[in-house]
């Protein structure tokens, strides 16, 4: 017998259905369902201090289970002191279990973990997808926060094929997304 996370049992028994009714889907294949996850942290700092990549990467590990990978310029900017191929930022694409993993500890542990937390925005891309940011990494429990030198905060992108906003809220808020009311 293999390991099934709860939000993929959650998918395929509950959601599934919940969107075949609600929209009249003709077949179970053309329900919307999340692709992947990218988690992305710019770092600007970097370009003075080189071990802050590192500690981006160990901690986005960590948070994620899956290794992270550094992200690099691709021409020069003299304003920022940045020449190209200098890294810049770090970032981790999930798909399968751990999108699924992941995305149960987001919601369940970290989300409301954030200070004053009143919801996530309800702003979709128009082609079903959702972006929303975190201002510091210290929201996940896999974080120890006596360890931490800089708050970063990154970006998560959660890639649906769902076709409208409209399916992709609902696919979404079926998952138990915070949204704002």
């Amino acid at each position: 017998m293999s390991y099934t996370p709860t939000l993929k049992k959650l998918y395929t028994e509950k959601v599934q259905g919940n969107l075949l009714k609600e929209y009249g889907y003709k077949s179970k294949m053309q329900v919307p369902k999340i692709e992947k996850i990218v988690i992305n942290q710019g770092i600007g700092k970097a370009v003075a201090d080189k071990k802050l990549i590192e500690t981006a990467i160990n901690e986005l590990t960590l948070i994620t289970g899956q290794k992270a990978v550094a992200t690099y310029s691709r021409k020069d900017i003299s304003n920022f002191k940045l020449r190209k191929g200098m890294p810049i930022g770090v970032r981790v694409t999930l798909r399968r279990e751990k999108m699924y993993e992941f995305l149960e500890r987001l919601v369940s542990t970290a989300l409301p973990r954030i200070r004053d937390f009143q919801g996530l925005s309800t702003k979709f891309d128009r082609r079903g997808n959702y972006n929303f940011g975190i201002s510091e990494q210290i929201i996940f429990p896999e974080i120890e926060v006596d360890k931490i030198t800089n708050m970063l905060g990154m970006d998560i992108t959660i890639v649906t094929s769902a076709k409208t906003d409209e399916e992709g809220f609902a696919l979404l808020k079926e998952f138990g997304f915070p949204f704002k009311k």
